[in-house]
């Protein structure tokens, strides 16, 4: 029986991306390597779709949030957990330029915690988009704001137990034991 032979790109671009299956896997592009993440666990997204519904409701008129869409930014192509589009973004396009991003969150788990933490937020301030968010497991959030170069100059972490008002620029309330519930 003769096994199946799979040639890969020496560089990943956005184009190879419309080859690979639809199955459940992320794939993103990062300088030019691809980066393969699993499907996501239910603790994941119950996280992600707690977080997403209190974005959703406290989104002023005109500001869109949405869930796993792809966003452009320097030398790569990434699928955040949730996104905050500005007024006026292009709408129904495959990949949104992240000017007309306003902020990013990525739920951390096993499998990404070391590459959101640093190789994503790098890529993300240096797109300039304005907050980049990250959830931890436990719920715990750190929304990184203020971009300079490749990194974000401010930060500020809200942990279970805890209740904050942040401005994502619009202001909302975070509650993390409201999310891993």
């Amino acid at each position: 029986m003769t096994q199946p032979t799979y040639s890969f790109p020496d560089s990943w671009g956005e184009a190879d991306l419309e080859d690979l299956p639809d199955d459940g896997h992320r794939y993103e592009i990062v300088d030019g390597s691809l980066l393969v993440t699993p499907p996501p666990s239910q603790g994941h997204q119950r996280i992600g779709g707690n977080l997403f519904m209190a974005l959703r409701l406290a989104v002023p008129d005109g500001w869109r949030v949405l869930d796993e869409i792809g966003v452009r930014v320097p030398g790569g192509n990434f699928i955040p957990d949730i996104v905050v589009l500005r007024p006026g973004a292009a709408q129904n396009v495959e990949w949104s330029e992240s000017e007309d991003v306003a902020l990013v969150v990525e739920i951390a788990s096993k499998s990404t915690r070391v590459t959101d933490r640093t190789l994503k937020a790098a890529k993300y301030a240096d797109a300039r988009i304005p907050s980049y968010g990250r959830v931890d497991a436990d719920g715990a959030v750190t929304i990184h704001t203020a971009p300079v170069d490749d990194e974000y100059t401010e930060a500020v972490t809200v942990r279970p137990g805890e209740t904050r008002w942040v401005d994502l620029p619009f202001p909302v309330e975070l509650v993390p034991a409201d999310l891993v519930d």
